[in-house]
């Protein structure tokens, strides 16, 4: 008897997957917990395995490498040595999208188009027909290895199909950068860069949380002048050292168990209130951004927090998280303060009510004691669901964050 394996849902937001590599070909044998492929999901690439009861030959592949399937369609197919799986095929398509996979949008090259008098960009190694990249296994794993962007290169193999040494040479090339931050751009024209399954999500979530949820702001200033010392000294003990994003993240843990009000989710018939506090924390990566959750932050070390944080942005970068690396928050952070960004306001991350932003540190002159002396001054921002939280109730929040953050050793009892 045949059995189907069906492409799984692997995050909780994944629509569709795409087959980023096969570990396995047509004729090989499949036991229990072999991996069978890399699924590319909205938010990482995972490996694939076989489940109890998955064993047989591989008989059929209804998704190729490089193509996107939906979620539940046949991934694969496995049984008996010449089994005849034409009529499973015939019923799958009857009852479901077609069985055959669709190119995947993010395997095709970025498009530009130039003003006439601009500078010709060699075109990529394509298929005429499907305009996919034709580049070989081996290649397409160098390319990711060193991250470089197979749509900028040209291919020296049959039909332009991208090689070993193409990479080898686009790796040794002075300029090597992906279309989304190309330095060699044309002079003048366009350039069109196919959306990622990431960014997908990302417009559909964020897009629905604006435009669904009434957001209402409150910020704050928060003198960040004994938070620098007490940081000064605990980095001068601790072999982990710790940012002000990790005193952020326990400050914020600290103040959620205060006021759990603001730790809630709309769920349009309740508001649920968690008692549980996972700070999901946002993370740029190429193509977007991802959320790992820092879990019962609340009674976690600093020092504890500062690895995990660590842990988790690396990462998130090598497209390594787990979907229990992303799941469960109850409350997210966006910093921007690194990156030079004095103040901004943050679009709720669903399923939470807040996310608060957080702007960099700035020396400005600040009254103490009646008298104006150097001071240092942090901006943040609290964006509030208005279905589940007040303005009362996120001002209170803020309040707490602040006492925590300007008195740091309360954090810690």
């Amino acid at each position: 008897m045949a059995i189907v394996i069906n492409m799984p849902q692997l995050s909780d937001t994944m629509t569709e997957g795409v087959v980023a590599k096969w570990h396995i070909k047509i004729g090989d044998v499949v036991t229990e917990g072999l991996l069978l492929a890399e699924i590319e999901t909205d938010k990482a690439t995972l490996d694939f395995e076989s489940f109890p009861g998955q064993e047989g030959e591989l008989l059929y592949i209804g998704t190729k490498e490089g193509e996107a399937a939906p979620v539940n369609s046949i991934l694969a197919i496995i049984g008996e040595k010449g089994e005849d799986i034409s009529a499973l095929l015939t019923a799958s398509a009857a009852s479901e999208s077609p069985v055959e996979s669709k190119p995947s949008k993010e395997a095709a090259p970025a498009k530009v188009v130039s003003a006439p008098v601009a500078p010709v960009t060699p075109a990529p190694a394509a298929s005429a027909s499907t305009g996919r990249i034709k580049a070989s296994p081996l290649a397409k794993s160098l390319a990711a290895d060193k991250g470089l962007n197979l749509a900028g290169i040209v291919g020296s193999g049959e039909g332009g199909r991208i090689v070993k040494r193409d990479i080898e040479v686009a790796a040794a090339a002075p300029i090597v950068a992906s279309p989304a931050v190309a330095q060699n751009y044309p002079s003048s024209g366009y350039i069109d860069t196919p959306v990622s399954q990431m960014r997908k999500v990302i417009a559909s979530r964020l897009g629905e949380s604006k435009f669904s949820a009434p957001h209402f702001y409150v910020s704050m200033s928060i003198d960040m002048g004994a938070a620098m010392a007490s940081r000064s000294l605990l980095n001068a003990e601790s072999a982990v050292k710790i940012s002000f994003n990790d005193m952020v993240v326990k400050a914020v843990a600290k103040s959620l168990k205060k006021h759990p009000a603001v730790n809630s989710s709309w769920l349009g018939d309740v508001i649920r209130t968690n008692f549980d506090v996972h700070v999901g924390i946002a993370v740029a990566v190429e193509d977007g951004l991802l959320v790992p959750v820092v879990r019962h932050a609340d009674a976690k070390s600093l020092s504890d927090i500062s690895t995990e944080v660590k842990s988790f942005a690396q990462r998130a970068r090598d497209k390594q998280l787990q979907p229990q690396d992303w799941e469960g928050n109850t409350f997210t952070i966006s910093n921007l303060g690194m990156f030079g960004v004095e103040d901004f306001t943050a679009i709720i991350n669903p399923p939470d009510a807040c996310i608060l932003a957080i702007g960099g540190i700035q020396s400005v002159p600040v009254v103490k004691d009646g008298e104006i002396v150097p001071g240092h001054v942090m901006k943040v921002t609290l964006s509030c669901d208005h279905r589940a939280v007040d303005g009362a109730t996120g001002a209170a929040f803020l309040n707490s964050l602040k006492a925590f953050l300007e008195s740091p050793v309360t954090m810690l009892l």
